[in-house]
């Protein structure tokens, strides 16, 4: 296991939101002793004793679950440089030392590549690993230049290219369900399962974060970046194990079998829109376009939906449908699964069997069963619902992908190959909307998203 881990964007909202954190949960676990080194690394001119009150500032804020002791010892365990990420003099100074090393770049996608430059000019000792947060690149030509430069640098298995969601216990809870359960993946095909949506909706805006997703977009930043990940693991076939070879062969098996969408797919099947000013709950919410620092000329979608469908054996028929979408009224964030109706019904004229729903809640994390059974009145149906919640995990997403880094375990790490594949299934729907092919709809803050499509 490495003992040393080196964060550049170290005062940004990632290393603040999720890696501090998961690394006082991997402390409070007992993975990380008193010899684990942690540099944090920024081009802010901070200090050692700057920068540990800001971080233990930021542990109470978004680690309060986590021992009080082990937010503290984050604390002061950490190292604060300045450096630059792209300067190989700053990186053979942080790297410099005993042994491997991971280091972790918490930085835009547009700064991999001279990042990565940078650590082969610099020197990286034997058996060290860098960690990339996705997106991979900005579109199929950004990584596919990004993976020649890391070939160049480190072998494959050294490169962690990093999820979140992947981690998630009810998305890991998908393969658990499908392939534990001998009563599920018989019936996990088309001839059962008319419909699958994967749906991020979420009632908050941008929180600050318009530097960033201003440049990005929905479908960028989720659907792209993360829903198609989930759709690999919903629409996999049964791997052999869940070895780092095995599992990524079969997921790359589904961004392969993708139909590539025309033109007039992405018209039909593909939306975009983003939010106008409105109210959610008791607050009031700006117009994207007049949000803090938001370029008001740009066509940036707050909203992305797109509909695939898959050329293979087990999934020809069945629509997946990927959505994703800010300041709507309610949070969903959830994995339907659309089940046929039945071909007949023998109860006469006393009501409806609605076809069966599973889901699989995302978050909070939780697994429901819509059936339909017999009401109190002679032959009427009525709906059956079963719940169960989720147990919490042991340790949070990011506290899981930071032990996999340092221990080398890259079953849950994006493979280079799958990296462009998933850019590659997006790439037509990226050029259509920037040559405007598809119109930017609005819909109010709070609302439910755009409305009924024109036909």
């Amino acid at each position: 296991m490495i003992g040393r881990l080196v964060v550049f964007g170290a005062t940004g909202d990632l290393n603040a939101r999720y890696l501090l954190p998961g690394l006082a949960a991997l402390r409070a676990a007992g993975h990380l002793d008193d010899g684990f080194q942690l540099v944090c690394a920024d081009r802010k001119d901070w200090d050692d004793e700057g920068f540990r009150g800001w971080a233990a500032e930021q542990l109470d804020r978004h680690a309060s679950s986590s021992p009080a002791d082990a937010r503290s010892w984050v604390a002061r365990a950490t190292r604060f440089r300045r450096a630059d990420a792209t300067d190989p003099a700053d990186l053979a100074s942080l790297i410099a030392g005993d042994g491997p090393v991971a280091l972790y770049f918490a930085l835009p996608p547009a700064v991999f590549p001279g990042a990565v430059t940078a650590v082969r000019g610099a020197g990286l000792p034997r058996g060290s690993r860098l960690v990339l947060e996705k997106p991979f690149g900005e579109n199929l030509t950004d990584a596919q230049e990004l993976n020649r430069l890391l070939s160049e640098v480190v072998p494959e298995q050294a490169v962690f290219r990093v999820d979140h969601f992947l981690a998630m216990t009810t998305v890991q809870n998908l393969l658990g369900s499908r392939l534990a359960n001998r009563v599920l993946e018989p019936l996990w095909h088309s001839a059962h399962i008319a419909e699958i949506e994967i749906v991020w909706d979420e009632s908050l805006t941008l929180e600050d974060r318009a530097g960033y997703y201003d440049g990005v977009g929905a479908l960028k930043d989720m659907v792209q970046n993360h829903l198609l990940q989930v759709l690999c693991l919903v629409a996999m076939e049964p791997p052999l194990s869940l070895s780092e070879r095995d599992l990524r062969d079969r997921k790359i098996d589904v961004l392969r079998s993708v139909r590539p969408l025309t033109d007039e797919d992405v018209l039909r099947r593909t939306r975009r829109a983003r939010y106008l000013a409105g109210r959610i709950g008791d607050r009031r919410v700006p117009a994207y376009v007049d949000e803090d620092g938001v370029d008001p000329q740009g066509r940036t979608e707050t909203f992305a939906e797109v509909e695939l469908r898959l050329d293979s054996w087990r999934w020809s028929g069945t629509t997946f449908r990927l959505r994703t979408g800010k300041a709507l009224e309610h949070d969903r964030k959830e994995v339907a699964v659309r089940f046929r109706p039945v071909p007949h019904l023998p109860f006469g004229h006393s009501g409806d069997a609605v076809p069966n729903v599973l889901r699989f809640g995302l978050d909070p994390e939780s697994v429901t069963l819509a059936l339909t059974g017999i009401g109190p009145g002679p032959q009427t149906l009525t709906p059956l619902t079963m719940t169960a919640q989720m147990e919490p995990a042991d340790l949070p997403a990011y506290g899981r992908l930071l032990l996999d880094v340092l221990r080398g375990d890259a079953a849950l790490s994006i493979r280079g190959d799958e990296a462009e594949e998933a850019w590659r299934v997006l790439a037509p729907v990226m050029s259509a909307w920037s040559d405007d092919l598809v119109p930017l709809e609005e819909y109010p803050a709070g609302s439910s998203g755009p409305g009924p499509r024109d036909q």
